[in-house]
């Protein structure tokens, strides 16, 4: 039963691993902040997350498992909020998209 859990741990922190790669990769590649928000908010949380349930996996008794619950959902809930602030805050700064097609919210915001 050992080997079954350290494979499953081994694919979900290669799993994750990657995800936070490509945030990271994506924050240095992607042209302007809404779409760097993109990248780190979305693929560099669920890669953290990732790594935590390898951590509950590795290391499955009650109090570490209900920690690691904890930081997943604040993980999950304080990454969309900050995302949405950082992305707000850009919006009313008057900081543009590199290439945007419309406004959605030109005549929506104070």
């Amino acid at each position: 039963m050992s080997t079954i859990i350290e494979i499953s741990v081994i694919i979900t922190v290669l799993i994750g691993t990657f995800f936070s790669i490509v945030g990271v990769l994506g924050y240095f590649r992607l042209p302007d902040v809404y779409t760097k928000l993109h990248a780190s908010g979305k693929v560099g949380v669920f890669g953290v997350v990732l790594l935590l349930i390898a951590t509950i996996i590795w290391s499955p008794n009650n109090f570490s498992t209900g920690r690691v619950l904890v930081l997943i959902a604040l993980l999950l809930i304080t990454g969309p909020v900050t995302s949405h602030a950082i992305s707000s805050a850009a919006y009313r700064l008057g900081i543009r998209l590199e290439k945007s097609i419309r406004d959605d919210l030109a005549n929506k915001t104070p």
